[in-house]
């Protein structure tokens, strides 16, 4: 049986730096298929003859595959007048051997004829330009810990021990030691009283001892380096977040919405997540696809009637570590039970990593309902499900069995 056409005219694209090549294929109603191939640059003015020779052709479904983030000029200019279905490259990948340019635009094109090449989610293009802002906001903030790491080195190697009795060495008090430390390091017997604030007044003998280390001019200099560094850093990530948040205005009541639900409470973690997921839940036939798509279940590898591996899978590299961090949040915290009592019982059979990947697709599917309906969180929906049935009977042997899971010693008793 053949397999059945679904685009009788669409066109396959194999994406490169230079160059892209995209192979229209045409089925006539005898089902026979003709192939014409072109090859275009990927200029602007390259990409626009791309765009007028499919439009000449009367085709508009086409197909590429996501390679790095040379596709994206060429989805920009294609996604007003066609249908575009972006492809991740292993689902699109050609036979080894027999790979050229044009045989893997029309691999691409043979395969989106007959519907087979699964599309990946794209937002609109106001949440891309968000999206891709708040990912260099989270560069930013990973540069100032690489700097803050070493600033510390800095002083461990010069034997100077702020760390020890400061609990931040960027706060106000230990930035304000060393500074006076930088403007002449070979002098360490300064006063330090007024220098300090609050509750550090009543450590200044250790403090006196902390800073009694030898820091030479080399490490000097790279410490000035590093503070003027990690305050550009800071500068300019402030500017960074008050650009995103004009942008973000139009979703005001998406972000207000997901501040209520465990663990979201900063206003730049729902934008995080509204800019990886989008507001419109319609994208995603259920709860359970948007938690394959972030990679929060498990895969199926199964062969021979054995399963070999169920980890969670490679996607969703951003919104994933977010969600991870939030459940982090919650399950530290006793104001949402519903949430805390799951991780500890998860986290008694399977450990605390699985727990923390349980809740994290526990939060995304309250987050999609949340969407979906515009509605806030409401725990009493996870609270009555927690609740056992009234009328549910167990044996005595279950009722021991269920008590030395959860750790109880069990004894007669005549004892």
């Amino acid at each position: 049986m053949a397999l059945k056409i679904v685009y009788k005219i669409c066109c396959g694209i194999d994406v490169h730096k230079t160059f892209v090549v995209a192979c229209i294929a045409s089925t006539n109603s005898k089902g026979v298929t003709t192939y014409e191939s072109h090859r275009f640059s990927t200029y602007t003015k390259g990409l626009k003859d791309l765009l007028q020779w499919l439009l000449d052709r009367n085709c508009k479904d086409v197909c590429m595959e996501s390679t790095g983030k040379y596709w994206i000029p060429v989805y920009n200019i294609l996604e007003n007048d066609c249908t575009i279905v972006l492809a991740h490259p292993k689902y699109v990948k050609a036979i080894r051997g027999k790979k050229t340019d044009k045989k893997d635009a029309k691999w691409i094109a043979d395969l989106f004829k007959h519907d087979l090449v699964a599309g990946s989610f794209m937002p609109p293009a106001d949440i891309r330009q968000l999206r891709d802002l708040m990912r260099y906001r989270f560069k930013l903030t990973c540069f100032k810990s690489s700097e803050k790491n070493r600033l510390q080195n800095c002083l461990t190697v010069s034997n100077i021990q702020l760390g020890n009795v400061v609990s931040d060495t960027f706060g106000k008090s230990a930035q304000a030691i060393l500074d006076k430390l930088l403007e002449n390091p070979a002098d360490t017997s300064f006063d330090l009283e007024p220098l300090v604030y609050k509750s550090l007044k009543k450590k200044l003998p250790e403090l006196r001892d902390a800073i009694d280390g030898f820091i030479t001019p080399e490490q000097a200099g790279k410490l000035k380096v590093i503070k003027g560094h990690f305050e550009d850093l800071e500068s300019r990530k402030a500017e960074l977040e008050e650009l995103i948040l004009a942008l973000a205005a139009p979703y005001q009541q998406e972000l207000a919405i997901l501040q209520t639900a465990p663990g979201i409470s900063s206003i730049f973690t729902a934008i995080g997540i509204i800019f990886e997921i989008g507001t419109n839940m319609e994208a995603f036939p259920s709860a359970k696809h948007l938690c394959s798509w972030a990679g929060l279940t498990p895969t199926n590898n199964e062969s021979a009637g054995k399963k070999k591996s169920v980890r969670v899978s490679k996607a969703g590299c951003c919104i994933k570590p977010l969600l991870a961090q939030c459940a982090n949040a919650v399950v530290t915290s006793k104001k949402h039970p519903e949430i805390r009592n799951r991780y500890l019982r998860l986290k008694k059979r399977r450990g605390h990593k699985k727990a923390i990947i349980a809740i994290a697709r526990m939060l995304l599917t309250a987050l999609y309902h949340m969407l979906k309906n515009g509605e806030n969180y409401n725990a009493e929906l996870y609270r009555k499900s927690d609740l056992p049935p009234a009328d549910r009977e167990i044996t005595i042997e279950q009722a021991i069995i269920i008590a030395r899971n959860q750790g109880y010693k069990i004894k007669s008793a005549t004892a």
